[in-house]
C-alpha cells in the first residue's frame, strides 16, 4: 500500500508543480481559483504523506 500512496503522492506533487509553473508564466497575480487548487493540493499532499508514514513498516528502536 505504501508504494501506491507514494505513487499518488508523486502524481499530486507533479500536478501542483504544473499549476505553479503555469501561474508563473503569466504577469500579475494568479486567479483565485488557481491559488485554491494549489492550496487544496498542498492539503491533500500533507494528508497522503501522513497516511503513508502511518502505513510504513515500523523499524524497531535499537
Amino acid at each position: 500500500m505504501v508504494d501506491k500512496l507514494n505513487a499518488l503522492l508523486e502524481r499530486l506533487k507533479a500536478h501542483q508543480r504544473m499549476l505553479i509553473l503555469a501561474m508563473a508564466e503569466h504577469d500579475g497575480l494568479p486567479a483565485g481559483s488557481a491559488l485554491r487548487q494549489v492550496a487544496e493540493l498542498e492539503n491533500v499532499i500533507a494528508a497522503v504523506e501522513a497516511v503513508a508514514a502511518e502505513e510504513a513498516p515500523r523499524k524497531p528502536n535499537l
